[in-house]
């Protein structure tokens, strides 16, 4: 890998319940159109496209692109859980990287339906089975509760456990999330609450609470990544830069019978140290990082997993606003997924878009003062895990 990689254009659409969705297709296409715009480049200039969603049929991507144009380049589709739209920029980057390409469209989407996540092919074994086996020897575990709250619930139950946090400390991730995503127009939930409205909501699954827990989302965000050649020759941006990018999947660690290495500890701790490596930066030097907080209990996990603290010391981290405006590091400056939202297939896109406009500037009310590094973790389970480390060049 020896071209480096500028990220010369991202755009979505503002996130929204599945209630008052327009269908993927629509969605897809106002975030290619954005990013393009953003780039200033046409669909032509594009010579190959990843596009990444959960629920949909094969080559829905083809179908969103051609929306926009039909040119005749290769259109891949990506599904790899929540981390599909990570997974998308990083065949995007390494396409780049590699020399195969020079510029080259991510784009993630997803129309979901409300209710909690299932899956919809019974017929034939389960990507989780070994998971749910998993987790069904830890004790107190309920099979018959929802999947996703039950797998991160059980992970935050045993973080309180090992280290003799009270999960009421949880309850400050989803104000905080509230509190950033005041100033994002691409929010869904951006009404400030309080610790106790937080607790006072429906128990969902061990310490987490509704508003503890992300909602049911439908967007898309797209990412236009281009070569050091390409955006010169083109008089195209390139002052955003991946330095980094590791992606990670699961080694027999995840199923130890530690909840925690269960839903990813240990694919982002890896993905993490990989990208440090390779570029030298310390992670307490990174002034804002985009994490994956679908539920409250993993954005606590994972501040430990990024060595963005030690391990053991995230109630401290947040009890001194080390993790907002004003402390160490400012996690979610978009309010997250538990208040931006969580299209599954996007998110990992949105989180590009958001700290390509915080290296930029162009945040808004969101701005994190003078950030030239961000950090951007996605997961999914089943499981992948991707690190990506943007730099601000001149």
């Amino acid at each position: 890998m020896t071209e480096r990689v500028t990220v010369a254009g991202v755009g979505m659409v503002p996130f929204a319940t599945p209630s008052r969705s327009d269908s993927y297709d629509v969605m897809a296409e106002g975030a290619v159109r954005a990013a393009l715009t953003d780039a200033g480049i046409d669909l032509s200039a594009v010579q190959q496209v990843y596009a990444g969603y959960v629920y949909g049929d094969s080559t829905s991507g083809q179908n969103a692109l051609y929306r926009v144009g039909m040119t005749g380049v290769p259109v891949i589709n990506v599904n790899n859980n929540c981390a599909t739209g990570s997974s998308a920029l990083y065949l995007a980057r390494q396409a780049v990287a590699s020399g195969a390409a020079d510029c080259v469209l991510a784009l993630g989407f997803e129309q979901m339906q409300r209710g909690a996540l299932r899956e919809h092919w019974d017929d034939r074994p389960s990507a989780f089975a070994r998971f749910a086996q998993a987790l069904s020897r830890t004790p107190g575990d309920s099979p018959e509760a929802p999947a996703a709250p039950r797998f991160f619930g059980s992970a935050g139950t045993a973080y309180c456990e090992k280290y003799g946090m009270d999960p009421a400390v949880f309850a400050q991730i989803s104000v905080k999330s509230r509190r950033h995503a005041v100033g994002n127009p691409y929010a869904v939930f951006t009404d400030p609450v309080t610790a106790e409205q937080v607790l006072a909501s429906p128990l969902i699954y061990g310490p987490l609470t509704r508003l503890q827990c992300c909602p049911p989302t439908c967007g898309a965000a797209a990412a236009v990544v281009v070569s050091e050649w390409f955006a010169r020759t083109h008089g195209l941006r390139s002052d955003v830069v991946i330095a980094a990018q590791a992606m990670t999947t699961d080694t027999p660690t995840s199923f130890d019978g530690d909840p925690m290495r269960l839903v990813g500890y240990d694919m982002t701790a890896s993905a993490a140290r990989q990208v440090y490596e390779a570029t030298g930066v310390d992670p307490h030097d990174i002034p804002v990082v985009e994490l994956h907080d679908c539920f409250t209990t993993n954005e606590v996990i994972s501040y430990e997993a990024l060595g963005l603290t030690d391990e053991g010391t995230a109630e401290k981290f947040i009890a001194d606003g080390d993790n907002t405006y004003g402390g160490r590091v400012v996690t979610n400056p978009s309010g997250g997924l538990l208040s931006k939202g969580h299209p599954l297939g996007a998110t990992g896109l949105a989180q590009c878009a958001e700290l390509v406009w915080q290296l930029r500037g162009q945040a808004g009310p969101r701005q994190v003062p003078g950030a030239s590094l961000a950090l951007q973790h996605n997961i999914g389970l089943g499981g992948a895990a991707v690190v990506t480390l943007y730099e601000k060049v001149s």
